[in-house]
């Protein structure tokens, strides 16, 4: 408990933009967000006014991380699971728990778990050995999606495999390497969904509208909320099944569940228990920001509002370029400010490089189309100072 505000202080592990996001919106709950950081440049360091340095693969900075705050959150979900286990065994408050967070951290367990649930999602296999590739390849048939169990993001840790050849080629190298590896069928979708939830330890659920995530390259580049003409009956569908698994994995905070829309219905692509890329448009076209809602989710208040201010809203991803653009970030953001006086910008303080996401932006109104016009152009003048139909300004 802070004794300056007499208000509990939530401790997140990871420095990245989504504790940076996340000590914004603790900052109107009076939080006394305190943030571990591997790195002092991280985004989160930049911002944040009570940063302890110290890195999540080492126990002994986690347990004096924890003694400071009443709860410890997360914006990933690479701390090694064994210090969560030893976390939550000397008393600390984890959320979510070390036996939620598992699912999220392993692909594979993961998977298993959701078969087990009778979730629907693509058929799957572990891989060992590379015979075991082949063999699913010949029953459910090329190309099939190779994955690592553990660390993939971003397109990173997938490996779309079109041939028995590349198989071949591809899989005793990762084996070699020790990484763990799942097959699953390539599936045929008509487009990516999220749906984002949150549940708290008293065990309130909330499910925010279903959007559609645009992918290029493995990289969310787009979200659409809501999803462009998604059924009702989809709709509560999904928000549904991301509630069950919530509330049978006891998550406290937020789910983001990635799926995909089929023909026959609704396939589960992966968990993130956490605040989300998904998400980002809460910031500006919800009532209550994913942000916040994961803090009052793990301090066990109350839930927000979930719905739309407005009909429509659309976030997209500012990338990095091939190559940085002379103009300065200040002066774009100068620029764009003048086209579209109202667009929401979120930057990072990241070093540009490409394709590392930078920051995103956000409009909000009543036309979807024009809206995604809007974003793509303003997200891509952000990382490369050119428009997008040709128009540069100096």
């Amino acid at each position: 408990m802070d004794k300056r505000t007499g208000l509990p202080v939530v401790g997140m592990v990871g420095g990245g933009q989504l504790a940076r996001m996340t000590h914004q919106a603790a900052i109107s709950l009076g939080q006394s967000l305190k943030v571990l950081a591997a790195d002092e440049a991280d985004a989160a360091s930049l911002v944040a006014g009570d940063v302890v340095i110290g890195h999540h693969t080492d126990l002994d900075a986690l347990m004096a991380f924890a003694r400071q705050v009443d709860v410890v959150t997360f914006d990933h979900e690479h701390v090694p699971g064994e210090h969560l286990l030893s976390l939550a065994t000397e008393g600390f408050v984890v959320r979510p728990a070390p036996s939620a967070l598992g699912f999220a951290q392993n692909k594979l367990v993961m998977r298993e778990m959701m078969a087990g649930l009778g979730v629907p999602g693509p058929a799957f296999a572990e891989v060992s050995e590379v015979d075991h590739a082949l063999a699913f390849g010949a029953e459910h048939g090329f190309p099939v999606v190779l994955k690592a169990a553990r660390g993939g993001y971003d397109g990173r840790g997938v490996w779309m495999l079109d041939t028995a050849r590349q198989v071949r080629e591809t899989v005793p190298e990762l084996l070699a390497a020790g990484t763990e590896l799942l097959v699953e069928e390539k599936v045929t979708m008509r487009r990516e969904l999220s749906a984002l939830v949150a549940r708290s330890p008293f065990g309130q659920g909330a499910a925010y509208p279903v959007v559609e995530t645009v992918q290029t390259g493995g990289i969310n580049t787009e979200v659409l909320a809501p999803a462009p003409g998604l059924p009702e009956s989809r709709v509560h569908e999904a928000q549904d099944l991301a509630l069950r698994i919530a509330a049978t994995l006891d998550v406290t905070g937020l789910l983001a569940v990635e799926l995909f829309e089929t023909e026959t219905g609704l396939l589960v692509n992966e968990l993130a228990m956490r605040p989300h890329n998904s998400g980002h448009w809460t910031m500006d076209g919800s009532r209550t920001s994913q942000f916040e809602q994961h803090l009052r989710g793990v301090l066990d208040y109350p839930l927000g509002r979930t719905d739309l201010i407005a009909p429509a809203c659309v976030m997209a991803n500012v990338l990095g370029a091939e190559v940085s653009p002379e103009m300065g970030p200040d002066e774009r953001v100068h620029h764009l400010f003048a086209r579209f006086p109202e667009v929401k910008i979120h930057l990072y303080g990241k070093q540009e490089r490409p394709g590392r996401k930078l920051g995103h932006v956000n409009f909000v109104g009543e036309r979807m189309d024009e809206l995604r016009d809007r974003a793509l152009l303003s997200a891509h003048w952000l990382s490369h100072a050119v428009w997008l139909d040709g128009y540069e300004i100096h």
